[in-house]
């Protein structure tokens, strides 16, 4: 069993977050499947100094970062082929908001990297089934915006802490047609219908142990609809 990982950088604030990479990786091979991962050769949107949280004046490449977490097993996204795998999932982080889709600046008006879209696409005609983690459901509500098909998603709860506006962005994923659904970082959201699996993972106040958790719980049901 082949599972896709799209990554976006490395790091939380320019891209993957670097827990829920890992723990996808781990999650994976933990549910018996091989992860085969990429990521776009394009230049980050910017850097971010992740001490200050100040950007930095210098330019990194979204594929060369992203290898850092793959240990550099990694192909450009231009390689990806659907027929070769049997599911996909995308972490989270403020690259997917920034270099794989432009939502951190635009919110569901920017625009979505063509190759991450045709990717996410691919897969659904396929019917092969996806995870988006923490922002990776915005991704995935881009991506399929004016196809029809109307998944259920979430990135967390308004009922519990959250460090970001869950309700602005769940209407944002509304806009872009997809439905917005509540859940807590110790629940997920799976679309039976669609073969969608989306958890909140740091999109809530969580720690480390309750995203390893989150993450496998989603990891876990996306190989149940494999």
């Amino acid at each position: 069993m082949k599972i896709g990982v799209i990554f976006s950088g490395s790091g939380v604030y320019d891209g993957t977050e670097i827990h829920e990479g890992v723990f996808t990786l781990l999650s994976i091979k933990k549910a018996g499947g091989e992860a085969v991962c990429f990521a776009p050769d394009v230049d980050q949107h910017h850097v971010i100094n992740h001490i200050t949280g100040e950007e930095m004046n210098e330019s990194r490449n979204v594929l060369v970062e992203s290898a850092r977490i793959a240990r550099g097993a990694i192909q450009s996204l231009d390689a990806f082929n659907a027929e070769e795998l049997d599911a996909l999932v995308l972490p989270g982080g403020f690259g997917a908001a920034k270099n794989l889709t432009k939502w951190a600046f635009s919110g569901p008006d920017g625009e979505i990297n063509d190759l991450v879209k045709e990717a996410i696409i691919a897969m659904v005609k396929a019917g092969k089934p996806i995870a988006g983690l923490c922002m990776g459901p915005t991704v995935i509500a881009k991506a399929l915006e004016g196809s029809g098909i109307s998944a259920a998603l979430t990135v967390g709860t308004t009922e519990e802490p959250s460090p970001y506006e869950i309700d602005a962005i769940s209407q944002g994923m509304e806009k872009a047609g997809a439905v917005a659904v509540m859940k807590t970082v110790e629940e997920i959201s799976v679309d039976t219908e669609n073969k969608i699996v989306t958890a909140p993972c740091y999109m809530m106040e969580a720690d480390i142990l309750q995203i390893r958790n989150n993450i496998q719980k989603a990891i876990d049901a996306l190989v149940k609809l494999v």
